[in-house]
């Protein structure tokens, strides 16, 4: 047979309980832990005079190199038969030469023969070497029956030993295959325990099976063999020390399960192999695989297989790295096993059931789509009772898994799981938990204090609970205890899921309600859909209203209970977080402070809203002012609407309300929230001098240029195009004006600067009648290509393909930038123009406004002209359109200088009475603005059609051209050569 080289033996751990599957192994038996075998007495010789091999007294003992001693002539035949390893430690020996007769051993067993005369041990006399049991059964009668039934038992034994013999010394690989199979008979249909446990766990009788386990590859036979090494092993732990002095043994165990033997697994878990060595075996494929087979394709052994599967894929799970930990849940979740491991909830063995509320809260956390799956068919029953007599950390793991399982997305389930916990078990769950919290981890604590709070939730509030009590000062005490962090980070988080909303996959919904709740719908249906929460089940949609009930009603009830502990202790724990270093604790404090400080308003008044302001106040005017993300300012604005519903809130926000209005300008164009919030700090009027307020920025003379014609803005990139053919470039960052080029391409004025549609060009038209195309870089201009127009340009507009101008007569010319024109709109003299998406708008000399689509060639008349005696009218000095609304400034004669058209019916919506002689438009999100004849600006409320402000140039100069840079400033471009630009303060 085939020897092994031996290498270093792993390190032994405690033996566990095993349970039984089958009356010849108990459930709770341990492991026989006793050093000598059994059936000796007090005569039993002591096992160092005992041959391992022939099982006798040493006669003529000697001692190999490797330590252990063996009978000579025994050994001697062991190292005939080819043999060069020892026998018991399979170390390779240097010298197959034995040594001299073990004297003094020999001495210590003839003085114990002389203390101990009657007890003589049978010796073979065979040549084979013949492995014999310790002790024979004693006679206790001598009746017919015995001796007949002691001849039977006699000769059943000494079939047995012939069988072993030939396993472990047959060079014929079927012979030992064939000892096997008989040996295993035996083991199943003899009542000799105790006696075939002790032959069949000598150390070579082990070997043999495991040379059997590397050599054969007939499935009945090394299922037979798997089968004998379990039962050996779950009885005495000298087999199990046997196996794993060589580590291959182990490597060839998973070998064969990889294989299909699925049996080796119990074997496997028996070896107690590190979780380190688990995972570079890589088994968890075959783990998966005996979860998923029935119990009834596999044989009955001391330990099912699929309980010794899970078993081990908990130590695989809690034994490698978080990364590795996730990539291998996917795997068990996509295995679909969640079923077979929810089974084992239900096992006798509490070490099973351990593993399985393991297993079950990582494939929550890692997908929590299967939480439905396990709370559906989990008995949470056992897992309670397992409760009480577990370790700490077992505590733990079984709150964390119930913690996991209330985390559906629909609010009557998760009242439902919560209704189990605290009813179901022999003991009182909250009882239980309640002292588990007074010994629990730091870190461990907000996750049972958080569960604990639950379960007291469940019935109306009472005035007194000590759960809830004691659940809250826990929260508020991890929250401010700097010393753990990790412990404030998990009652900051335990305090948002309270809020009881969360997606399908278990995550809070707590924030994305609140966004909602700030006006922020569409990046509240954003996390929706990301998400996955919409459900097509027809029953689902049909309660929808039933699940918004219950949702509101646990929250208001969690909130109550949370802010009305000790008058708001918990805002200033809050407060403390906000201020935090780490920034898993500031967001979760943030979410947290910002929802109890909403629900503020929704409870009825328990007198503690003072205290929060106090604590929160200015840190929520902080955020709202510096903030840069648009979802953060968004929920400070919601904290801050809570407490402005009180004077003493608005009293507190008075210094400071400028910059709240200035944010809620900021935001109105998000939410619809911050402009009923700019309503009420501006007592519902919109022209309120606090809520409207520029200031100059920066004024530059470019006089020396001639005019300023015409202006537009790309990021913080400004372009001027003046009279005398000279482009500027200036940036306009930090709010000042830095020209940063200058070029003079064109011979005469530069009347129009467009921007194209993709951002990356520039295209500038002239008296000179070209258009140049430049290429907008980082630092500055570059000149493309040139086209000729053959008429001066006035007026440039451009899309993809062509452009759009006024020549120097009648009608306006589209050009293609590949070639050709044609002229449109012959009849009348136009004055200015816009293009929006494929539709051309005309302003022109006698006051009227046409719609051209210039695809179909379609003209639409918006306003009529009107024909005056010397043929002149009222020219639209101006054209702008924006979010669907034409804006026109023309003469003011008839009332209004500016009018305002729908784009979709050319009907009139609205008018701004203005007395100006209007040359300029620009439109803000919340403002329009009118550049006018006499140097001055105009600041009209887009919203209410009111004038909120005027602003001054300095001179009674025209302002030709003005243009926004988003809604940060105004820049204009004046007929003195000036260019100015305003900011909202």
């Amino acid at each position: 047979m085939a020897s092994f080289e031996p290498r270093k033996a792993h390190p032994q751990k405690q033996r566990q309980n095993i349970p039984a599957a089958e009356p010849s192994c108990p459930p709770g038996r341990l492991m026989a832990e006793s050093e000598n075998p059994p059936g000796g007495g007090k005569h039993t010789p002591p096992k160092d005079f005992v041959c391992p091999i022939t099982s006798n007294l040493f006669d003529d003992p000697v001692t190999l190199e490797t330590g252990q001693t063996y009978e000579r002539r025994a050994i001697q035949e062991w190292l005939e038969r080819g043999n060069s390893t020892c026998p018991i430690t399979r170390q390779k020996l240097q010298s197959t030469q034995l040594p001299k007769t073990n004297y003094v051993l020999k001495r210590l067993i003839a003085s114990w023969r002389e203390q101990n005369p009657g007890a003589v041990l049978d010796k073979s006399e065979n040549n084979s070497l013949e492995i014999t049991p310790i002790a024979k059964p004693t006679m206790h009668s001598t009746s017919p029956n015995s001796v007949i039934t002691q001849a039977s038992l006699d000769g059943t034994l000494s079939e047995l030993r012939h069988n072993i013999n030939k396993l472990c010394m047959s060079e014929i690989l079927e012979e030992s295959e064939m000892a096997v199979l008989r040996i295993e008979k035996f083991w199943q249909e003899a009542g000799l325990e105790i006696n075939i446990v002790n032959m069949l766990s000598r150390p070579p009788v082990v070997n043999g099976f495991v040379e059997i386990l590397f050599n054969s590859v007939d499935t009945r036979v090394l299922r037979a063999t798997v089968f004998l090494l379990c039962e050996l092993g779950s009885r005495e732990k000298s087999v199990i020390q046997t196996l794993t002095q060589v580590d291959s043994d182990v490597d060839g165990m998973v070998a064969l399960l990889k294989k299909g033997l699925l049996e080796a697994v119990v074997l496997i878990y028996l070896l107690r192999p590190s979780a380190n060595s688990l995972i570079e075996m890589d088994i968890i494929d075959s783990l998966l695989a005996v979860i998923k087979k029935s119990p009834d394709e596999l044989m009955s052994m001391c330990l099912k297989p699929r309980t010794a599967s899970v078993l081990l894929l908990r130590e695989i799970l809690g034994g490698c790295q978080e990364y590795m930990a996730a990539a291998m849940t996917v795997k068990v979740i996509s295995a679909g096993v969640i079923d077979s491991i929810i089974g084992s909830l239900e096992a006798e063995w509490t070490e099973e059931r351990m593993a399985a509320v393991i297993i079950l809260s990582k494939c929550m956390q890692e997908d929590g789509k299967c939480r439905n799956l396990i709370a559906d068919k989990a008995e949470l029953a056992p897992v309670l009772e397992s409760f009480v007599g577990a370790a700490d950390s077992d505590r733990f793991e079984i709150v964390r898994f119930l913690s996991e399982l209330v985390r559906l997305n629909r609010r009557t389930f998760n009242e439902q799981v919560l209704h189990i916990i605290k009813d179901e078990g022999a003991f009182s769950t909250m009882h239980t938990f309640l002292n588990y919290l007074q010994t629990a981890l730091q870190d461990q604590c907000p996750v049972v204090a958080g569960l604990l709070l639950q379960l007291d939730l469940l019935a109306e509030p009472r005035k007194m609970s000590i759960y809830r009590e004691e659940a809250i000062d826990t929260l508020i005490s991890c929250l401010q205890n700097t010393d753990f962090p990790a412990a404030q980070i998990a009652a900051a988080e335990t305090i948002v899921s309270l809020q009881g909303r969360f997606s399908a996959s278990g995550k809070p919904l707590t924030r994305a309600f609140l966004l909602k709740r700030a006006g922020l719908e569409k990046k509240y249906r954003t996390v929706m859909r990301m998400e996955h929460l919409g459900n097509s089940n027809v029953e689902f949609e049909e309660s929808v209203q039933e699940e918004e009930k219950a949702a509101n009603d646990w929250e208001r009830k969690v909130a109550y209970a949370l802010v009305s502990h000790e008058f708001g202790l918990l805002f200033e724990a809050l407060a403390e977080g906000l201020k935090s270093r780490y920034a898993e604790l500031r967001s979760a404090c943030f979410v947290s402070a910002t929802w109890l400080a909403y629900m503020l308003g929704i409870l009825p008044d328990t007198g503690i809203r003072g205290a929060a302001r106090v604590c929160l106040l200015k840190r929520f005017l902080q955020i709202f002012k510096s903030a840069k993300d648009i979802e953060d300012k968004a929920l400070s604005m919601l904290a801050l609407n809570s407490f402005i519903q009180d004077p003493d809130g608005l009293r507190d926000l008075a210094p400071s309300m400028k910059d709240v209005l200035k944010g809620l300008r900021d935001l109105k164009k998000h939410s619809p929230f911050a402009f009923e919030m700019l309503k009420v700090l501006s007592e519902g009027s919109e022209s309120s001098a606090d809520l409207w307020n520029h200031k100059d920025l920066v004024q530059v003379d470019c006089s020396h240029n001639g005019e300023v014609l015409s202006i537009v803005c790309h990021k913080d990139i400004i372009f001027s195009g003046h009279s005398d053919g000279t482009i500027k470039v200036w940036t306009g960052r930090g709010s000042i004006l830095h020209q940063i080029q200058e070029v003079r391409e064109h011979t005469k004025a530069v009347t129009s600067l467009a921007i194209s549609q993709s951002g990356e060009q520039l295209y500038s038209g002239s008296l000179d009648k070209t258009t140049k195309v430049w290429s907008i870089g980082d630092d500055a201009l570059q000149f493309a290509e040139v086209h000729d127009m053959r008429d001066q340009v006035h007026n440039l507009v451009v899309a993809n393909s062509i452009a759009c101008f006024i020549p120097q007569g009648a009608g306006v010319k589209v050009h293609s930038w590949s070639g050709g024109s044609k002229l449109l709109n012959q009849n009348k003299s136009v004055k200015c123009l816009s293009l929006v998406q494929g539709k051309l708008y005309c302003g022109c000399h006698d006051s009227s406004i046409q719609e051209i689509d210039l695809a179909s060639g379609t003209l639409n008349s918006i306003q009529s002209g009107s024909r005056k005696l010397l043929g002149k009218g009222h020219p639209i000095q101006a054209l702008l359109l924006h979010d669907g609304l034409i804006y026109s400034a023309s003469s003011s004669l008839d009332g209004a200088a500016v009018k305002i058209w729908s784009t979709s019916n050319y009907e009139l919506v609205g008018t701004l009475p203005s007395t100006a002689d209007v040359r300029a438009i620009a439109v803000s999100s919340d403002l329009i603005y009118l550049g006018c004849k006499g140097g001055i600006v105009e600041v009209w409320c887009k919203e209410k059609h009111q004038r909120v402000e005027t602003l001054q140039t300095g001179t009674n100069a025209k302002i030709h051209c003005m243009a926004l840079n988003g809604d940060e400033f105004l820049v204009i471009g004046t007929s003195d050569g000036r260019i100015q630009a305003w900011g909202l303060s």
